[in-house]
């Protein structure tokens, strides 16, 4: 099916070779808060212009064309006038790069590549007034350090889910409630460890050590001054020698649980609910919390057609149009109005606040540290990149 295809691609985002990420990151002006757009945002709209580029994740934006049965594109354009033209990307590094060419009006940003769009002049701020849908995102998506910077929104959240830990119920006993089965404990199951592909993973490890060694001053995973950072990279170590398989790719993951190559590890609910019936194995949010993801539609500061891309920020917002991406997708909605048109959103805890507030939703590190620290420069993605290749060796 397309739709296990739209999936797979997402999940691919293990990032450019070292060089070419120390290189990119840099220029971007990620080592810092600083030097966000000029672009400002509309005091008003006008008409339409009757064509808007997107860029998203495979998945986000679908017409028809992978799947006659999945089109919310068509009723957009027939609605606006905006005839609708995409491209997709399977790294956040991909479309961070894909956005500085200026060919596109939106992007559907993941956590670890919206600070740098804004940072680097990308995306413009977003006026929500002129977005009537936004009203009816839930309050704890809004406003978040991954979306807003100095207290000015940069988008719309559209989706959003935990990596959670998985494990094998007949390999795995007693059931595991904390993520130390991964790391302190990981030698039980020597080999048959899976972790997630991506310097963003560090953040795992962060939160990991934020709860089990708080002499370590972690306050937020993705705010890791050097000593900080350190010690999430010698966990990480410490777990490589019982890793068998890191994943990017979706598929892969379901069919190691499934012939037992892995038995415990990080995952997603929709892989948990994709796997074979008889599957031995269970998801859990540990008691430590978990990492995430909340993703953010953001408008580029230079949108040749700026009345469509709000146009379309406010459709993808709407309850059955936001139900339809984030259901085909696999993730929670952005508003409770969406769930009317779902029927699992029960299994993926969409607008349990106190569940979402275990989520430490992925956000781009950069040197002004998200967790206000000013006595201190934190690390940046560039060297969480470098890292991470370090870890892998």
């Amino acid at each position: 099916m397309k739709r296990t295809t739209a999936r797979t691609s997402r999940a691919v985002i293990s990032g450019l070779a070292l060089a070419s990420a120390t290189l990119l990151l840099t220029a971007c002006g990620t080592s810092s808060g600083g030097g966000a757009s000029k672009a400002e945002a509309p005091d008003s709209l006008g008409d339409t212009e009757g064509a808007i580029s997107i860029l998203a994740w495979p998945g986000y934006v679908e017409d028809g064309s992978n799947d006659p049965t999945v089109d919310w594109v068509t009723p957009f354009e027939d609605s606006t006038g905006c005839k609708v033209t995409t491209k997709t990307f399977g790294t956040s590094d991909e479309a961070f790069s894909l956005m500085k060419t200026g060919d596109y009006d939106v992007v559907s940003a993941s956590g670890d590549a919206s600070l740098r769009l804004v940072a680097s002049g990308e995306v413009a701020p977003v006026n929500t007034d002129l977005i009537p849908n936004y009203e009816g995102i839930y309050d704890f998506l809004k406003m978040r350090e991954w979306n807003s910077v100095d207290g000015v929104s940069y988008g719309i959240p559209h989706g959003y889910g935990a990596n959670l830990l998985m494990y094998n119920t007949k390999e795995v006993t007693p059931a595991p409630t904390s993520w130390d089965v991964v790391f302190d404990g990981s030698d039980a199951y020597a080999g048959k460890v899976t972790a997630y592909d991506s310097p963003i993973y560090i953040a795992d490890a962060a939160l990991y050590l934020m709860k089990h060694q708080p002499d370590l001053g972690i306050e937020n995973p993705y705010a890791l001054d050097a000593d900080q950072l350190a010690a999430s990279v010698d966990l990480l170590k410490q777990q490589r020698a019982n890793v068998g398989e890191y994943w990017s790719d979706y598929l892969k993951e379901i069919q190691a649980f499934e012939t037992g190559d892995s038995v415990v590890g990080t995952t997603w609910q929709v892989i948990k609910n994709s796997l074979a019936e008889g599957t031995p194995a269970e998801a859990i949010l540990p008691e430590e919390g978990a990492t995430g993801w909340s993703d953010t539609w953001m408008v580029a500061s230079k949108a040749k057609n700026p009345n469509c891309a709000y146009a379309w920020l406010d459709y993808i917002a709407s309850p059955e149009a936001n139900a339809a991406a984030t259901g085909y997708f696999g993730e929670a909605p952005s508003s409770q109005a969406a769930c009317e048109f779902r029927t699992d959103c029960d299994s993926y805890h969409a607008g349990d606040e106190d569940y979402a507030a275990q989520i430490w939703y992925w956000t781009t590190p950069i040197a002004d540290c998200v967790d206000g620290r000013t006595d201190v420069e934190c690390t940046d993605y560039s060297e969480w990149t470098a890292a991470w290749q370090e870890i892998k060796g």
